[in-house]
């Protein structure tokens, strides 16, 4: 696309304001000129430069000179000007988006270093200073955009750099105030682990270690039909842990080997790691308490978060066997809770109304006592 400028009546705009800006510093060169010359003709002695009619004359001449050259080289000085500017316009075009914008960026960064430069200068020559002031800022515009554009994947990767830095400094810090959560064998086997990080609830990075994964494989190859298929299970868990969630897991290859328990190992790990086992053994739960370890229990959680039932409290339920104590018999709630029916092994197999009387909350679980509600 040319660069066109039309003004009113044919003419252009351009031109003229291109003539009068290169006779107005015909002039001012001029008047400089005329100044330098009058001052040295004192000095010299030259009687022609002490009269003021001829000082003034004299001055007037050189700058009518300086006006009359400058006019005539407007003309080329517009054409360098239109030059200029279809010479921008086609390079405007081969730029892609980004070296554009880093063209302007080095455009605004060019501008500022020069102004810092050229204020000072500035205050040279009422007449020179703001010239000088003028060529200095579009030097540094150029350099400016020069910089930049060449220089775009540098400042790039810079900046991608950077960034990455922050982001990882914003982790490393967000996960020195996590502490790490230890896995034992009977929680992988367990499941629920999977659900409960699965819904955010559980901060990483989880840990497993190596002689749990050990223990795990020896699980999964036994004889036995029910324990294989444990140990099968807890190595699925893993791998959907590992595959389906975006918490952070890591796998702890080192082994105390001076210690023989697997319980005992975890409790050191948990101390070494400044972290928390977690679990659902009701024993290494006590011990762990005992040693001052840390223990997330996930019977625990499930039971705080069972729905509340207090003495008094009716619900139906169905009987489904005989309990171990004379005319007791046994429900079930859907969650697995156990319940002892005082007087219900006449009512096996059917649906009754019971009334709770007592409830026992204990780490391995909850247990409901009730009897049936009188008619």
């Amino acid at each position: 696309m040319k660069f066109n400028i039309y003004i009113i009546g044919g003419e252009n705009v351009l031109k003229k304001i291109v003539k009068l800006i290169s006779s107005i510093m015909g002039i001012a060169i001029g008047y400089i000129v005329g100044k330098v010359l009058i001052t040295l003709g004192i000095r010299q002695g030259i009687k022609v430069f002490v009269e003021p009619l001829y000082t003034g004359l004299i001055l007037l001449i050189v700058i009518l000179i300086f006006a009359i050259i400058f006019y005539f080289l407007s003309s080329f000085i517009y054409k360098g000007i239109i030059a200029i500017i279809d010479g921008f316009e086609r390079n405007i075009q081969k730029l892609t988006v980004t070296e554009f914008l880093f063209g302007t960026l080095g455009l605004l960064v060019g501008l500022v270093f020069a102004t810092l430069i050229g204020v000072p200068i500035s205050r040279i020559h009422f007449v020179i200073g703001p010239i000088l002031f003028i060529l200095i800022d579009l030097i540094g515009a150029l350099v400016g955009i020069k910089i930049f554009i060449k220089r775009k994947d540098d400042i790039l990767n810079l900046l991608t750099s950077i960034k990455k830095n922050g982001i990882r400094d914003k982790k490393n810090k967000h996960n020195e105030k996590i502490c790490p959560k230890i896995l034992d064998t009977s929680v992988i086997i367990d499941g629920r682990i999977f659900d409960i990080c699965q819904t955010g609830f559980v901060e990483g990075p989880l840990v497993i270690p190596g002689f749990v994964l050990n223990e795990l494989r020896h699980i999964s190859d036994s004889a036995d039909g029910l324990k294989r298929n444990r140990g099968r299970r807890g190595l699925d868990i893993l791998n959907k842990i590992q595959k389906e969630l975006s918490i952070e897991t890591q796998i702890y290859e080192e082994d105390f080997p001076e210690i023989a328990e697997v319980d005992a190992k975890l409790l050191k790990l948990a101390q070494v790691l400044n972290g928390k086992v977690v679990t659902n053994d009701f024993n290494l739960n006590k011990v762990a308490e005992f040693q001052g370890v840390p223990v997330l229990n996930i019977n625990e959680l499930a039971n705080a978060i069972k729905p509340v039932l207090l003495p008094g409290e009716e619900m139906k339920v169905v009987v489904m066997k005989d309990g171990k104590e004379a005319s007791q018999g046994i429900a079930y709630l859907d969650d697995g809770t156990m319940i002892v029916v005082e007087g219900g092994r006449k009512f096996i197999s059917e649906e009754i109304m019971v009334v709770v009387t007592s409830v026992l909350q204990t780490a391995a679980g909850r247990m409901i006592f009730a009897k049936p509600k009188e008619s």
